[in-house]
């Protein structure tokens, strides 16, 4: 019989955030864009899904999740994809 003593575990607690998100009741388009959207179309659905994440009791979770991964796309911690982008590139600049 294998001895799975040494094996990490079960990483569930590494996701287990996701289950208490904000947005799992709000329709997942409000938090990415479709093709082609520009302008206010763009800013006010932005608008709306950040203010879901705004009362969310697992966005510093969410937004970690997404800098770590790289998203390219959405809004993830209540920051759009460019927000996320700039935060980026300062942490990687304070970090040399």
């Amino acid at each position: 019989m294998t001895n799975v003593a040494r094996l990490p575990g079960a990483l569930d607690h590494r996701w287990n955030w996701q289950l208490h998100g904000a947005c799992r009741s709000a329709d997942s388009g409000l938090f990415f864009h479709p093709v082609g959207e520009r302008g206010e179309a763009h800013d006010s659905r932005e608008n709306a899904a950040k203010a879901v994440c705004a009362g969310c009791p697992v966005r510093r979770e969410c937004l970690r999740y997404a800098l770590e991964a790289h998203e390219r796309y959405g809004v993830w911690g209540g920051l759009g994809e460019h927000e996320r982008l700039r935060l980026g590139r300062q942490a990687r600049k304070v970090l040399r």
